[in-house]
């Protein structure tokens, strides 16, 4: 499911138009993004919990020339599922 794909789903749930929805849908993702850059996490219980970490500086090779080098250090965004995702994800066949 791709973003437009999402809009139409929730749209017709909610018996809202698409362009209530898109931009919900949109102020709700720049939330989310302004409170991971704040460095605080995002806990929507049942869904799942959006945070940062610290990835540590690790060595690494350049595929086209195999020289080493040190890949730095940097911040990535993890999400942790809850467990109502978690227990759908498992349903999959």
């Amino acid at each position: 499911m791709n973003k437009t794909e999402l809009i139409e789903a929730v749209a017709t749930r909610s018996q809202t138009t698409k362009t209530q929805t898109t931009a919900m849908l949109n102020e709700l993702l720049e939330v989310i993004q302004e409170t991971i850059a704040s460095g605080n996490d995002v806990q929507l219980v049942g869904f799942g919990t959006f945070s940062v970490t610290e990835r540590a500086s690790r060595e690494g090779r350049n595929p086209a020339t195999g020289v080493t080098m040190t890949i730095p250090a940097k911040k990535v965004v993890k999400f942790k599922p809850g467990k109502a995702l978690s227990d759908a994800a498992a349903c999959v066949k």
